[in-house]
């Protein structure tokens, strides 16, 4: 089961593949690695030491025929930090066990949950995961434990209807994810009043994954829960039992999440095997004399050298992995990433010894559910070695006898850093993890400043539940519900009141006497995760076969006409694109090049909320209207990354009203900092670049979370300006959290500009791999001297 506590395996280990070499320490593998590079790629080895765990007796009131069931799943006694928050559960306290990897989170709340369903034989659990990955391992280990009269079952989008039906009547232990509980079972709430009147615990795993726009839509489906249990007769409502990832003040961030006061138990005393942690930067290739190093053919004299690309280098190491006996799972950014990573360690392998490469597979969102069913089974059981991974298997999955971890590219967070490095070594044995930089800022700045990875504190879950764009949706989905009264105001916390005034005056509610009503006969259309839509189905012309989904708001990027769309490693062409219906025609290919879609911006300033006057220097934070349009697309070989050509694309554009943070100079201080007036739009554009790609750093989100714009003169601020905005309708908190940190984001971004040793810049400093302007004008030198004037100015 995920998180395995204790002292024995709960399970043999599955057998050893019969050509399985003898294992290998992690430093004897990281140096046998090291030595196959013509350079030493390693920039710093963290050491991290065992632990060991600080064991404590069961709770008194631990029944027992749970701890004989914990017994036979080799569970003796619980470690101290599970048993402390298991003892305030069951004490009826809302509680968040925020502690590392593979710590035994789990049992925290499976033993008060499974407790009070053997004491009150009417109460019931609801238990929410953001994957069904997790969800479907979390059934394995409960249902596992064989607790008499519990009949734990998921029931989620793949769960059909007679299996429904059966569990709404006969579960007491429901398994679901926030989605589920959004779109299907808080609208039928009539059909699970027996259920809802007798919850006992909603147990929410992985809570620091709730974040940004997603985190805050989940706050008030929470919030809509807690509604519809006290409807039914749960009048003191269910407790709350939370897990998380180790994260800054874990307290505060479920107090958000829930709306009700958590305490925390933070202290890890389970043990934890030796962790070697290697920093990996790719070398640099040779300078191509037909490009500017951006790809641009002919584009200038410089000769910029780019570092190999992250993707082949994780591949690479996938397989040198592999092919030495080492179970390995390399988490890859994108879906793309992930079937290109494990396409090509499949082609090392059999290359190197026919049929190895039957051993490595991709796994990711959007496949279907035999498929990964099938994927985790294999992975399991010892028949794959290697697994190139979105994050859809970084959170409690519990992956037996993995060897070493991959990581490529810098997640985004310190959180889910240690969440993916945590997947290696789950049996108790010692683990390897590399963190292989990509060619931008913020990669590069980490690998050479390791005291930013190993010796920072975690970030704070960031998320705004009075995002005006996520409450009003919100307060529509209760009102269609159940009418909304003034006491259910209260529930959803500041700015309700606003928000169901402006829904009464568009004519989605109704004020009456008894409260608010829905009006119309459709459910409200709120997607949780603020993806931009329902999912596109993508279809195969030629058989009609369904390959996959993708999620509405990359369908621009990842499925415009003559995108190149890969699927368990087979590439396919997209013939036809219809956003209305929501289906891409593809057919198979297999073209030497990739695709990589390019947009443009334009933004304009709605209201401001806050500002510093630093005399030349402006600091700002504010709602603003951003329009992008995907309008072309290159094609670039792939061996090489040579651009083919560029080819227009006719896209509908998007609108976005959301919150930005931005920077202006006047133009007498940038001369005085040495930019002379024609380098102005390269200085600008280029700190706008280091400026998204550091931003990760301060707060909890992606680089893809996020735009950016600079000109040299905006209409709005009639001034030199860099804008960079929250990538989500009303805000996701990031741009606030970069205006309350900006000196220090923007030293940051200063220094990785500085330290990076190319001449003119590249991708590991100044050019972003999402520019819809191709990377021009950029000047690095000017970008330093801009960010210099505005730190000297800015209040530290």
């Amino acid at each position: 089961m995920p998180d395995q506590p204790n002292t024995v395996p709960a399970t043999d280990p599955p057998d050893a593949h019969p050509t399985d070499p003898p294992g290998v320490t992690p430093g004897e593998l990281l140096h046998r690695l090291r030595q196959r590079q013509p350079a030493d790629p390693v920039t710093h080895v963290e050491r991290v030491p065992p632990r060991v765990g600080e064991p404590a007796p069961w709770p008194s009131w631990a029944p027992a025929e749970l701890r004989a069931a914990y017994a036979r799943r080799g569970v003796s006694t619980p470690w101290r930090h599970q048993a402390e928050a298991a003892d305030l559960a069951y004490d009826r306290r809302h509680v968040v066990v925020a502690t590392g990897t593979a710590s035994g989170k789990s049992l925290a709340y499976q033993l008060p949950a499974l407790a009070t369903l053997l004491a009150d034989p009417r109460a019931t659990v609801l238990y929410l995961a953001p994957t069904k990955a997790l969800a479907a391992d979390q059934l394995r280990a409960v249902a596992a434990l064989e607790v008499e009269g519990v009949r734990p079952a998921c029931y989620d989008g793949d769960t059909s209807r007679a299996e429904r039906e059966w569990i709404r009547r006969h579960s007491r232990f429901v398994l679901t994810n926030p989605d589920m509980l959004h779109h299907g079972i808080l609208p039928g709430h009539a059909q699970w009043s027996g259920f809802l009147r007798r919850l006992a615990y909603v147990v929410v795993d992985e809570c620091h994954v709730y974040r940004g726009v997603f985190g805050s839509h989940v706050a008030h489906v929470l919030r809509r829960l807690r509604r519809q249990c006290a409807r039914y007769g749960r009048n003191n409502g269910p407790t709350f039992v939370l897990a998380s990832a180790t994260s800054g003040d874990p307290a505060t961030a479920a107090g958000r999440l829930t709306g009700l006061p958590v305490s925390a138990v933070t202290e890890d005393t389970s043990p934890r095997a030796g962790v070697t942690f290697a920093l990996w930067e790719p070398p640099l290739l040779p300078p191509d004399p037909s490009t500017d190093g951006s790809g641009e053919p002919g584009a200038g004299p410089e000769l910029n050298q780019v570092r190999r690309s992250a993707l082949r280098e994780t591949a690479d190491l996938l397989a040198d992995t592999v092919a030495t006996g080492v179970r390995t799972l390399a988490f890859v950014r994108s879906r793309r990433g992930a079937e290109v990573v494990a396409a090509s360690a499949r082609r090392s392998l059999d290359e190197a010894v026919p049929g190895l490469g039957d051993r490595v597979a991709a796994y990711r969102a959007g496949y279907l559910r035999e498929e990964r069913r099938e994927l985790e089974r294999a992975l399991l059981h010892g028949d794959l070695l290697g697994l190139a991974s979105t994050n859809a298997l970084e959170l409690g999955v519990d992956l037996i006898g993995l060897d070493a971890v991959v990581i490529c590219g810098y997640p985004g967070t310190r959180a889910s850093l240690w969440q993916q490095a945590g997947r290696a070594g789950r049996s108790g044995q010692e683990a390897l993890a590399v963190l292989v930089a990509r060619d931008d800022p913020l990669d590069t700045y980490l690998v050479h400043h390791p005291e930013a990875v190993f010796g920072a504190p975690v970030e704070a879950t960031v998320l705004d539940p009075a995002n005006a764009y996520v409450l009003g949706p919100q307060l529509a989905c209760a009102a269609a519900e159940a009418p909304l009264t003034a006491a259910d105001l209260k529930l959803f916390g500041d700015g309700a009141e606003e928000a169901v005034a402006a829904l009464v005056e568009v004519g989605a509610l109704r004020q009456r006497p008894t409260g608010w009503y829905w009006r119309h006969r459709e459910r409200p259309e709120v997607d949780l995760r603020g993806e931009g839509g329902a999912p596109v189905c993508v279809v195969e012309s030629a058989t009609g076969r369904l390959l996959g989904t993708v999620d509405g708001g990359s369908a621009h990027f990842l499925l415009h006409p003559g995108a190149v769309y890969l699927h368990q490693g087979v590439s396919y062409v997209v013939d036809a694109l219809d956003l209305d219906d929501g289906c891409a025609l593809v057919h198979h290919e297999e073209p030497d090049w990739s695709t990589h879609a390019r947009d443009v911006t334009s933004l304009s300033v709605v209201s401001v909320r806050s500002y510093v006057d630093a005399g030349p220097v402006g600091l700002f934070l504010g709602e603003v209207d951003v329009t992008s349009q995907v309008v072309s697309y290159q094609r670039r070989r792939i061996a090489t990354g040579e651009v083919i050509d560029t080819r227009p694309l006719d896209l509908p554009a998007r609108e976005l009203r959301t919150v930005a943070v931005w920077f202006t100079l006047s133009p007498e201080s940038l001369v005085g900092a040495g930019v002379e007036p024609a380098d102005v739009p390269g200085a600008l554009h280029a700190a706008e670049h280091a400026a998204i790609g550091l931003l990760p750093l301060v707060a909890t989100c992606d680089r893809w979370d996020i735009g950016g714009l600079s000109t040299a003169v905006h209409p709005d601020t009639e001034a030199p300006t860099v804008f960079v905005y929250d990538g989500h309708p009303g805000g996701a908190g990031f741009a606030e959290r970069a205006y309350g940190m900006a000196a220090s984001w923007l030293r940051a971004t200063r220094d990785a500009i500085a330290e990076c040793g190319c001449e003119a810049g590249c991708p590991s400093c100044v050019q972003s791999p999402k520019c819809g302007n191709g990377n021009s004008p950029l000047s690095k030198p000017d970008a330093i001297r801009v960010l210099d004037a505005v730190l000297t100015n800015l209040p530290k």
